[in-house]
């Protein structure tokens, strides 16, 4: 089996265990053989994806975007387009260990400069994970860049294991103000447009933008003309302007993506980022916005399925759970081990652990299902207590730039499971980059709490149905709930699943923030939210939105604020 079909057949373990292949069937050529496209025809030539992995400072790297393209078919991976994390391009360019932290495409170093034989090495047997084009493919690799020669030669080294390379012009965070980069360039236009028409003159592969909305549609028009004037062969507008994170993240605006859709010439690739929670927010973005494609960030973080179609009713296998209401979503024991596959084999390259299969109700009862070396680890010999851990050396420093991001990673995915079960927060913050074991032991915990879990929920379903039901919402409160940034209970209640299942994080909206003290505001921004809050409350809508104290845990008297209602920044 070709390791694509091994990575977007539906999943089984034993198809990850077999031998690497240690080379592939079909190289694409390098970036300075291939014909230069731009615009539409470019995006033609990669397939017209349609769903767009967002690129994420250390958190789209080539694990994740594996694990991401692992729940779609061979076919529908064709609609994928996934970017490289942020890459800072005057450290790409100058640091070779920089480099070789952060992008792997060869199992040897990249040379700086890069030379002919460095271009070639996508035809010979070097190719190691980005961009590899028997399984990582399409690829665009993002950069922040204040110089147009700084950013040419990181784009030097990256073009051929890459289609495209994009200048982030979107982060909003204090370091990309730091460091004058990202969204802190949207002022400085002309600078802007050398950076990218540089590129576009002198890099073999295409240059495209990711932005934020300005501070009117008219000017975000005018911008966007820029980057297409300079070169851009796709933009991609995040809805949000750049003072929108945090807890004042609120809702992306779609009516300004429409605008520029209505506005731009229409052979104009045009990207939509914000507002998704759930694979079928991809499509409303899609008709809403008129954009080619979507991309999902946080949405994606939280539930690396996102792009793909649940599994139809009856076919759910072990990993996707389906309810009695009918939602449905995967485990998150599922996707865990999923992860941890994929980093075995790709990453790693070493043959995967033999596990029991996950549980379901329908499985015949045991005794127990903890792994015998759990079970020694639990028990005290001889009823004494534990003996006293010993000083361990220094584990050696992992640099690997899939392995670093693992604890991140699963902190966003199991974010409704750690808050509930204390022991595998704290187990999770006890893991070290590279440390499989201890990742093991905490897989080992969550398989054991998705197991209560569905045990617990077989019981109370059944209470349920015995019960007087909730009357079901109107087509028109459901039409509201996800268009309304008013109506976030009616939002959280539509994505709502069990805490073992992967779902979106339901962020307080930034006027449940403020009430909370969590976010200060000028007097200006306090007296628009009141004007907001009055017209709202004469149309008859009561946002109202809290949070809700929970225990972390069973034996804890800790409590966390858990968002009742909300919406998510995706």
């Amino acid at each position: 089996m070709a390791v694509r079909d091994a990575v977007t057949a539906p999943y089984d373990s034993a198809t990850f265990n077999h031998d690497h292949e240690s080379n592939i069937s079909t190289p694409t050529p390098s970036a300075s053989t291939r014909q230069k496209l731009h615009g539409r025809a470019f995006y033609e030539s990669i397939g017209s994806p349609r769903m767009i992995l967002a690129p994420m400072v250390d958190q789209s790297e080539f694990a994740w975007r594996m694990l991401t393209r692992s729940f779609m078919t061979p076919e529908t991976s064709k609609s994928l387009l996934a970017y490289s994390p942020m890459l800072h391009s005057r450290l790409f360019g100058e640091k070779p260990k920089f480099r070789e932290s952060h992008f792997q495409p060869l199992r040897n170093t990249l040379p700086s400069p890069p030379d002919s034989d460095h271009a070639s090495e996508a035809s010979k047997s070097k190719l190691y994970l980005d961009g590899n084009p028997a399984f990582d493919r399409p690829l665009v690799v993002q950069f922040c860049a204040n110089s147009p020669d700084e950013l040419l030669e990181a784009a030097r080294h990256v073009q051929p294991f890459c289609d495209a390379v994009d200048l982030n012009l979107g982060c909003p965070q204090g370091i990309a103000r730091k460091g004058h980069y990202g969204a802190f360039l949207q002022e400085e236009w002309d600078l802007v447009y050398n950076i990218i028409n540089k590129l576009h003159r002198e890099l073999d592969i295409p240059v495209t933008a990711k932005i934020r909305i300005l501070e009117t549609k008219e000017k975000t028009l005018e911008y966007a003309k820029k980057l297409l004037a300079a070169g851009a062969s796709i933009i991609t507008v995040h809805g949000r302007m750049r003072d929108q994170k945090g807890h004042n993240t609120g809702l992306a605006d779609w009516s300004v993506i429409r605008y520029l859709r209505d506005n731009l010439p229409p052979e104009t690739v045009i990207f939509a980022n914000g507002n998704v929670l759930t694979h079928d927010d991809l499509e409303r973005c899609l008709a809403v916005t008129g954009a080619d494609g979507v991309m999902s960030a946080e949405g994606n973080l939280y539930d690396p399925a996102i792009f793909s179609e649940p599994p139809p009713i009856g076919k759910e296998g072990r990993d996707y759970w389906r309810g009695r209401d009918g939602k449905g979503g995967y485990r998150m024991d599922a996707v865990f081990r999923r992860y941890m596959d994929i980093i075995y084999k790709y990453v790693l390259e070493v043959p995967l652990p033999e596990r029991r299969p996950l549980y379901l109700p329908t499985d015949p009862e045991k005794p127990s299902d903890l792994c015998p070396k759990l079970l020694e680890r639990r028990e005290d010999p001889e009823g004494q207590p534990p003996v006293k851990k010993q000083k361990r050396d220094k584990p050696p420093k992992v640099t690997s730039p899939n392995l670093i991001p693992m604890q991140a990673h699963l902190f966003h995915m199991l974010r409704p499971i750690v808050s509930k079960h204390t022991n595998i927060r704290d187990a999770l913050a006890k893991c070290r980059p590279g440390d499989m074991a201890a990742f093991e032991g905490v897989l080992t915990l969550v398989e054991e709490a998705t197991k209560a879990g569905i045990q617990e929920y077989e019981v109370t379903a059944d209470q349920a149905e015995s019960s007087p039901q909730m009357e079901e919402p109107t087509s028109e409160q459901k039409a509201e709930a996800e268009t309304s940034d008013a109506s976030s209970l009616a939002t959280v209640a539509r994505v709502k699943r069990p805490w073992w299942v992967c779902q979106p994080y339901v962020r307080p909206l930034p006027k449940e923030a403020l009430e909370k003290g969590a976010l200060s505001l000028s007097r200006k921004e306090k007296a628009r939210l009141e004007r907001e809050d009055g017209v709202a409350r004469q149309a008859g809508l009561t946002p109202e939105g809290r949070t809700e104290p929970q225990a972390l845990g069973d034996n804890s008297e800790r409590v966390v604020d858990i968002p009742r209602e909300g919406v998510v920044c995706g």
